[in-house]
C-alpha cells in the first residue's frame, strides 16, 4: 500500500469558537469550514496544554508535558514570565528534552521526507527543527510571535527576507506550496506546517480589516459593548485585576487574521 503523504497546520492561539463551523457568525473560515464539513471533525478533543511550547512538544513526541518538564511556553531570557502565586513552580525546561524521539524523526525512518515551515519555539538553536528529526527548517526559531511584526522584513533568521511589506502569513503559505511543488514523489512527505497566526501582535492587510469593518458597521457590532470585566486575577503581579472577557465577537482586526489565514490554507488546498 502506498504510504499518504501527511500535511499538520497548526494554528497558535486560535479559540475554538474563532471558526464559522463551531459556531461565530462574524469570523469568516469557509476553507476550514469545508474541511470540517468534508472531513472528520473532533468536538471533544483538547490540547495537552492552554499555551505555546508544551502544546507543540506534546505533539511531537506523543508525551504530555509534565512527562517532558515543558510545562510553560519558553521563555529564553527568563524575563517575561509574570509571578505565579505562592506555588511552588512545576517543572520548567527550556528546549525538547534531549533524546526524545519526535514524530518527523519516525517518519522519516518510515521513508518520508519531513519538513517544517513556521512557528517551532522549542528552545534555541540546538533543538530547532533540523536538529529534531525535520529535513528542512524554514521559519522555526525560538521565537513565540514575530518580534518585528507581521510585514517584512521579519528579522526571523531561519526565513530569508522577503520584499518590505510582504506578510508573513502569505510567505509561510508560499514556502509550504513551494516544497510540495518541487517534491519529486519519490518518498511520501510529512509537512509540519505551523502558522505564527493568530499570536500578537495583531496586523492584517488593510484590505482585509475594511471587509470587516464594513460588516461590524452593516451589523450594527460597532456599536455594542465587545469586553466586559471577568474574575479578579489572583498572580501577585496582577493581584486586584480583572480579566476582561470578550462577549462579542465584532473586532475587524482579528477578524481579518483570521480571515487571511483561512484564505491562505485554501491556497494550499
Amino acid at each position: 500500500m502506498k504510504k499518504p503523504n501527511i500535511l499538520f497546520i497548526l494554528l497558535d492561539d486560535m479559540g475554538w469558537k474563532d471558526l464559522a463551523c463551531t459556531g461565530s457568525t462574524f469570523y469568516e473560515t469557509p476553507n476550514i469550514d469545508r474541511l470540517s464539513r468534508e472531513g472528520m471533525s473532533f468536538t471533544n478533543a483538547y490540547a495537552s496544554c492552554p499555551v505555546c511550547s508544551p502544546s507543540r512538544a506534546s505533539f511531537l513526541t506523543g508525551k504530555y508535558p509534565a512527562r517532558l518538564g515543558l510545562t510553560d511556553w519558553i521563555d529564553m531570557d527568563g524575563t517575561c514570565h509574570p509571578l505565579r502565586g505562592r506555588v511552588i513552580d512545576a517543572p520548567y525546561v527550556k528546549h525538547i528534552p534531549e533524546g526524545e524521539y519526535t514524530v518527523a524523526q519516525a517518519l522519516r525512518d518510515g521513508g518520508y521526507a519531513a519538513w517544517h515551515v513556521g512557528k517551532w519555539h522549542l528552545g534555541g538553536e540546538a533543538y530547532y527543527p533540523d536538529k529534531e528529526g525535520f529535513d528542512v527548517n524554514i521559519g522555526g526559531c525560538s521565537w513565540g510571535h514575530p518580534h518585528q511584526g507581521y510585514f517584512a522584513p521579519y528579522g526571523i533568521e531561519t526565513l530569508p527576507e522577503g520584499p518590505d511589506g510582504e506578510y508573513l502569513t502569505d510567505r509561510i503559505t508560499d514556502e509550504a506550496i513551494r516544497l510540495i511543488r518541487s517534491h519529486d514523489g519519490e518518498k511520501p512527505f510529512f509537512l509540519n506546517l505551523c502558522h505564527y497566526a493568530v499570536h500578537e501582535p495583531i496586523q492584517v492587510k488593510p484590505e482585509d480589516r475594511e471587509r470587516f469593518v464594513r460588516k461590524a458597521r452593516e451589523l450594527g457590532l460597532d456599536q455594542e459593548t465587545a469586553l466586559v470585566e471577568g474574575e479578579l486575577m489572583h498572580t501577585e503581579d496582577k493581584a486586584g485585576k480583572r480579566v476582561m472577557r470578550r462577549v462579542l465577537q465584532s473586532d475587524p482586526d482579528y477578524a481579518a487574521m483570521i480571515w487571511n489565514l483561512d484564505w491562505n490554507i485554501g491556497r494550499l488546498l
